[in-house]
């Protein structure tokens, strides 16, 4: 099994065709460095590619799913100069943020978050890019960018839409506020709420086991072709996005990590 800084893979048990993908720097409730992002698709491919692997379960160690991006990752202000340079480096630097967190939605296992604690900020960009969520009851979620005047731009604003609907998405990304598990399943961001971390890994691990007796079986072919199609239309919107507001945009996100 690979070793990583930031990331831990585990097997469910000895046989087992469920695999554990685990966001594992407690210390920092799992936030997200730069290490994370580099990290992330190398460990998706390998899981993508390993035969034994049929389903796979994205946690986070310690107290948090994920606490969100460290503002490191995201400061890639280049030295003053040309500003069509700079927006390029920034947008490139951007765009391999995004791309690490759509390795999980491009992953050919279904993917399941297994969200408690903290999901703020980029852990909603993992947790959308999931096929299922599933928290406990004292989990939260806020799209937090708003608070450091960014947007969220590495899925968030491109998937959340098609989860919880196109107004609720654009008041969550607007306030920033903090959903609870609870509203979490009214909103339809997450599946099921359990009443405890035990709780969560005990009901993933049966979902996650019943799941794999299906594997093998057409009924796998539909999920993937749909989400395929919905990957393809949040691309486009993302690209949309992108070529609206442009580098003059992307120099405004640059400044505000100065």
């Amino acid at each position: 099994m690979e070793k990583f800084k930031t990331l831990e893979i585990v097997r469910a048990s000895p046989g087992s065709a469920v695999f554990h993908l685990r966001l594992n720097r407690p210390s920092s409730r799992n936030a997200l460095s730069l290490d994370s992002f580099t990290e992330l698709p190398l460990a998706l491919s390998s899981l993508d590619r390993n035969p034994d692997a049929l389903v796979l379960v994205l946690s986070g160690a310690g107290h948090h799913f994920c606490s969100g991006i460290e503002l490191a990752a995201l400061d890639s202000s280049p030295p003053p100069g040309d500003r069509g340079r700079a927006g390029e480096r920034l947008r490139r630097h951007i765009k391999y943020l995004q791309d690490a967190v759509t390795a999980i939605e491009r992953c050919r296992k279904p993917v399941i978050a297994a969200v408690h604690g903290a999901c703020v900020g980029g852990g909603v960009d993992v947790a959308t890019a999931c096929d299922v969520r599933y928290c406990t009851e004292d989990a939260f979620f806020s799209v937090k960018e708003v608070d450091l005047a960014i947007t969220a731009d590495l899925g968030t604003l491109q998937r959340l839409p098609s989860i919880v609907g196109y107004g609720n998405a654009m008041e969550l990304a607007l306030t920033g506020r903090r959903v609870s598990g609870s509203e979490a399943k009214e909103l339809g961001l997450v599946s099921r709420v359990f009443g405890s971390k035990r709780e969560l890994d005990d009901g993933v691990r049966v979902i996650a086991e019943g799941w794999f007796y299906f594997a093998h079986s057409n009924c796998f072919q539909v999920p993937d072709g749909c989400y395929r199609d919905q990957s393809c239309v949040a691309e486009e919107q993302g690209h949309e996005h992108r070529s609206r507001f442009g580098l003059c945009r992307d120099l405004e996100l640059g400044n505000a990590f100065v």
